[in-house]
């Protein structure tokens, strides 16, 4: 990676992973006052999958330049940690190819009657690689969009990820986000369908002010797919382009799938802000990155 790649992505992987784990937290009864009171919860904070499969991305990018879809699927694998939360059709994908040698496109193309996923798992790891590519948005596309395919190959699978990638890269190279302005040109690169919906209901919804308002339009995880998840971060990233705690509290406050939502806001607002832009005490209680990921590498 050249070094203003690097750095990108390096930031906008580390605010994922804080917004994953300290998202996590709050899957725990006794921390929800935490949540209420806007205060944190003990340390140190776990990642979930969302920030493995994030690693992965990350290392494939930093030794290939591109998504090398087979790099990808076996670092999926090879990292795989049944603990980290992981849904079950994908468990059983990683395990398949892990153990038994599996072929990642034939798998891919079993799941769901073959129809593929449309889950949110796609998108809530590719904020990095929007990050990476972040002054070529059609490029961002289409290597979102690769990214996707070796889990998620239902087309709302994959626009969940084309839209988090995008608005990655032209939060991160915009001085200003504005708004509406901003979630139309995300809404251009994504195809017509259910997530492109979203970002234009998340539009109309702006003049909100309250995320649980939002979210009870736009959805907040719940349903683990990417139309249910995607445009509310979109919608959070609008109301709060410049401040990673308000963002991540305003995502938080909404439910649902808190570590998942509390990624795709952070992977963003980390590659916006820089590494300078989340809060130092939060990149200190959360889990260090795992030393294959090569962040702290050449």
């Amino acid at each position: 990676m050249t070094d203003a790649r690097r750095t990108r992505a390096v930031a906008s992987l580390r605010g994922l992973a804080v917004g994953d784990a300290l998202g996590s937290c709050f899957f725990i009864p006794d921390n929800l006052p935490s949540l209420h009171s806007r205060s944190l919860p003990p340390d140190p904070w776990w990642w979930t999958d969302d920030t493995e499969m994030a690693c992965s991305v990350f290392a494939v990018l930093g030794r290939a330049g591109a998504i090398d879809q087979d790099a990808l699927a076996a670092s999926f694998a090879a990292h795989h940690d049944f603990d980290r939360g992981y849904g079950p059709g994908v468990n059983r994908m990683l395990r398949l190819i892990r153990q038994e040698g599996g072929d990642w496109r034939a798998l891919v193309a079993e799941s769901w009657d073959g129809r593929g996923s449309w889950g949110n798992g796609a998108a809530m790891r590719v904020a990095p690689l929007g990050a990476y590519f972040a002054h070529d948005p059609r490029h961002v596309a289409a290597q979102a969009a690769a990214s996707a395919e070796v889990t998620h190959t239902h087309p709302e699978g994959v626009a969940g990820a084309v839209a988090v990638a995008v608005a990655t890269a032209l939060a991160s190279t915009r001085p200003r986000v504005e708004g509406a302005a901003w979630l139309r040109e995300v809404a251009d690169h994504v195809a017509p369908g259910l997530v492109r919906d979203g970002i234009a209901n998340a539009i109309a919804l702006l003049p909100l002010e309250d995320a649980r308002s939002a979210a009870a339009s736009l959805g907040n995880g719940r349903e683990i797919s990417a139309q249910d998840t995607v445009p509310l971060c979109l919608w959070v990233v609008a109301k709060h382009p410049d401040d990673f705690a308000a963002a991540f509290w305003a995502t938080a406050s909404a439910g649902g799938d808190i570590d998942t939502t509390c990624a795709i806001v952070g992977g963003i607002l980390g590659a916006r802000l820089g590494l300078d832009g989340v809060p130092p005490e939060w990149l200190r209680r959360c889990e260090p990155l795992p030393d294959w990921a090569g962040v702290d590498g050449p």
